[in-house]
């Protein structure tokens, strides 16, 4: 199989029903941004991380996949596995983070040690393509809305890592404080 097609030299792609629409379309502007955020998680991976946090890192990327085929297919055919989708998974990984972290009293800047700076970045890579989910579902295509808890828990999910890694790098949070 070739790399190059040549088919999307007129700005166009193929979605997984084989329908070509504009590569600016709204559903490839949401998988896309799946696609962005997996290369994000794909760039945290390449920071020594704990290896559990990895093996949850490395489900995630591989859940990506299932949610950016599922949303390049509109005929339906591609589902995401019932046990990924429902996010119990992620909120026990939240929970074991969260369990040795001090509580949150107020809103943290996205920096810190370069592991938790980049977990912050994928977060908001991560609201980014919901909001693209959302957008998409809004305007008619409501069973993209099937993958909406998913990605929100995410994102909580690469929040509270971010401040798990900053604390095992012995960096706090680094406060919001209003200025000016």
């Amino acid at each position: 199989m070739r790399i190059y097609t040549r088919g999307g030299d007129d700005g166009s792609t193929a979605l997984g029903n084989g329908l070509r629409v504009s590569k600016a379309a709204r559903r490839v502007d949401a998988y896309g941004e799946v696609d962005e955020l997996n290369s994000a998680i794909g760039v945290l991976l390449a920071e020594p991380l704990p290896e559990w946090v990895a093996t949850e890192l490395t489900r995630v990327q591989d859940t990506l996949f299932h949610v950016g085929a599922f949303l390049a297919d509109p005929g339906g055919r591609h589902r995401v596995p019932a046990e990924l989708l429902h996010a119990v998974w992620l909120e026990r990984w939240i929970d074991q983070m969260d369990a040795e972290l001090p509580p949150l009293r107020n809103f943290v800047l996205p920096a810190g040690c370069r592991a938790a700076a980049l977990a912050h970045l994928a977060r908001s890579i991560c609201r980014r393509a919901e909001r693209r989910v959302v957008t998409l579902r809004e305007e008619g295509e409501t069973s993209v809305g099937d993958v909406l808890p998913l990605l929100n828990r995410l994102s909580d999910a690469l929040f509270v890592c971010a401040r798990w890694l900053n604390l095992r790098a012995g960096v706090g949070d680094v406060a919001w404080k209003a200025r000016g």
